[in-house]
């Protein structure tokens, strides 16, 4: 008689990502335990998972990494672009692996632990990033529970019960409680993040949810940095007596935090000063001028994204990280569009005709990415400089 077949154990799932529409994914979990729901966007970014996860324009959001090496250089607290991640979680193919880096202080599973974040690995993410592209980003709800006990049911109705982005201000849940100033500058071998000295043009940096390399960048470009927060008014931005403004990324529908940004760059715009933004702050610097924003089906995310410059005709590659466009048929008289994205054609970037006033969709920083774009902040400079 033939020997009977051995049973092959099969490990049983720890985490699961419900849909939406109800379809579901399994895998093994790491990081926090328990669930939440968010809108679900994928990266294609090659490196800097920890700066992705700590950037404040995810929140709200959970992160799909294309990229299967997720964990590889462990986690720095040097590279953090907030003392805490904003992310919701994430989604990765791999399981995270254990660090081989010199920089490492930690590993991404007891950092995600630690921080709260829910994160689960073992899936198809080119299928799940294949509908996404398809179908828009969802709606879903992960779970992660090391006996692999889930309620199926609960879940798919927490997917369904998310209020999505749309209408949703999170600038205020992730900008600075009060103004502070800021003079470290870009990392550079071997001392880390020196600080500036000497006298700078002085750029209220209004934080809608500002990545400190974005803060670093300014400074090494030769700003003195004050940041004040989301909700400051024009009055209280003047009150330093600027050279410049600049209006940093974030989260969330731009129309929703416009409510009482738009009334603040008004009233910036009038006082005929630079203006720099980037990304949400872009955003809401088009709305200021009177155009419109759209929400994009799955938005831009990834540190390889193509962007002409319809001035010069350059092509830089940028990092970006947005959910929602500017409209460039809605663009008035007097403000043109700069930047265009090479991938879909959507606006990437707008100036005003006879004003130092501009803005570019992609973060110029570019941490992680290229650092085809840094030359905006030094336009920025030398705009303060014409201007003074």
């Amino acid at each position: 008689m033939p020997a009977a077949a051995s049973k092959i154990d099969t490990p049983k799932p720890t985490a699961c990502l419900a849909l939406a529409d109800g379809t579901l994914f399994y895998g093994t979990g790491f990081g926090a335990i328990g669930d939440c729901e968010a809108e679900l966007c994928f990266n294609t970014a090659m490196t800097g998972y920890q700066e992705i996860m700590t950037d404040p324009s995810y929140a709200g959001q959970i992160v799909t990494f294309t990229f299967p090496h997720i964990g590889n250089t462990g986690i720095t607290p040097e590279d953090d672009e907030t003392a805490d991640p904003v992310a919701e979680g994430i989604v990765v193919k791999w399981d995270p692996t254990e660090p081989s880096n010199w920089r490492a202080t930690g590993d991404l599973r007891g950092w995600m632990e630690k921080c709260g974040r829910i994160g689960i690995g073992g899936l198809d993410t080119r299928r799940l990033t294949r509908a996404i592209r398809q179908q828009g980003a969802p709606h879903v709800a992960i779970s992660h529970d090391p006996d692999g006990n889930f309620d199926i049911e609960a879940l798919v109705a927490k997917a369904r019960a998310f209020a999505g982005l749309e209408g949703l201000d999170l600038a205020k849940t992730v900008t600075c409680a009060q103004s502070y100033t800021w003079d470290e500058m870009r990392w550079a071998w071997p001392d880390g993040y020196p600080k500036r000295t000497g006298k700078g043009h002085k750029v209220v940096a209004v934080d809608f949810g500002a990545k400190r390399n974005i803060l670093r960048s300014l400074a090494s470009a030769g700003c003195d940095v004050v940041v004040l927060p989301a909700t400051a008014t024009a009055e209280e931005v003047l009150a330093h007596n600027p050279e410049g403004v600049f209006l940093s990324n974030g989260p969330g529908d731009p129309a929703a935090t416009g409510e009482y940004a738009v009334p603040m760059i008004k009233g910036i715009l009038a006082a005929d000063i630079p203006v720099f933004g980037i990304c949400l702050g872009h955003q809401m610097l088009a709305l200021a001028l009177g155009a419109k924003t759209i929400k994009m089906n799955h938005g831009h995310h990834g540190a390889n994204h193509p962007v002409k410059d319809k001035d010069t005709g350059k092509v830089e590659i940028t990092s970006m990280n947005h959910g929602f466009t500017v409209d460039a048929q809605t663009l008035p008289d007097g403000v043109v569009e700069t930047h265009i994205s090479l991938f879909d054609g959507s606006n990437c970037g707008i100036r005003m005709v006879d004003r130092p006033v501009f803005s570019v969709q992609y973060h110029p920083e570019a941490s992680p990415g290229p650092m085809d774009s840094y030359y905006l902040f030094e336009r920025f400079v030398d705009a303060m400089a014409t201007n003074s």
